[in-house]
Formats: C-alpha cells, structure tokens, sequence
C-alpha cells in the first residue's frame, strides 16, 4: 500500500469480491483497511492499473490463461488468474489463506502467472485440515 500497485479488472468484478468480505467503511481489519486504500486511489493509475477482461460466460474469461485449469478453478477466483495474466507485467497474486490455490500455482507458473503465499505455513494447514486424505502441495 506504500509503494506497490495494485490490478484489478475494469468492471470492478475484483472489488466487488473483495467487499462481500470486508467493511471499508469500519476499516477494523486488515482487509478492510486495503479496501479502503483501494477504493481511495481508483483515479490514480500509477497506484490502479485496470485490465479490461473478456467475459465468454459465468465466471469465464478469454484472458484466463490455462483452459483445462478454469474447469477446475473456483468460479469467483478466476477473474484474478485472468487478470494477472492480461497484464503485461504479470503481476503476481497475493494469496493469503485460500489453501486451494496450493493445487492451482504450478500450473499458473507454468503460463507466467506467480502466486505468491504470504503465510504459506498456515495455508499449508488449512489445506492438510481441509483435505485431510491429500498430500499437501509444495509452496512454489
């Protein structure tokens, strides 16, 4: 929030997202502190880039960047593989705590798409807890 950027999609579809879990207006938790911070710099593109996307369908995006990986990546993730993917950067994404995205980022690597894991052990855990008779996919 100091220095970076952050991409999102030119119909808000990211935002919208990302307030269905949050309180901007409260900004009491972490995220909703970077939702605030977002919906204050949507006039500046050196701090907001937007990437106009190609919806084909529900959920679907020309730009997505592996067709058999979106079969069986979660409908409301997509729009952010699609979008870091468009980008000519290829930004990466920030995952949190979404431990299914462990199974998605080779695949992501493979097509220019980084995910980066900023608590990598927890998200391991939830995924051992979540899937308990799987193994437990490397961090990249």
């Amino acid at each position: 929030m100091e220095s970076g950027t952050l991409v999102i999609d030119d119909a808000y579809r990211i935002l919208t997202e990302y307030q269905n879990k949050t309180t901007p207006r409260k900004a009491k938790g972490v995220g909703d502190v970077f939702v605030k911070w977002a919906l204050s710099r949507l006039g500046d593109a050196h701090r907001v880039h937007q990437i106009a996307l190609t919806e084909t369908g529900p959920d679907q995006y020309a730009e997505f960047p592996d067709a058999a990986l979106e079969v069986s990546f979660d409908r409301p993730d997509r729009k952010f593989a699609a979008v870091s993917h468009a980008h000519p950067d290829k930004p990466p994404i920030w995952q949190a705590t979404d431990c299914k995205w462990l199974d998605w980022w080779p695949t992501l690597n493979r097509c220019g798409v980084r995910v980066e894991f900023l608590c990598g052990v927890d998200v391991r855990a939830f995924y051992a807890k979540k899937f308990p008779k799987r193994k437990v996919p490397a961090l990249p």
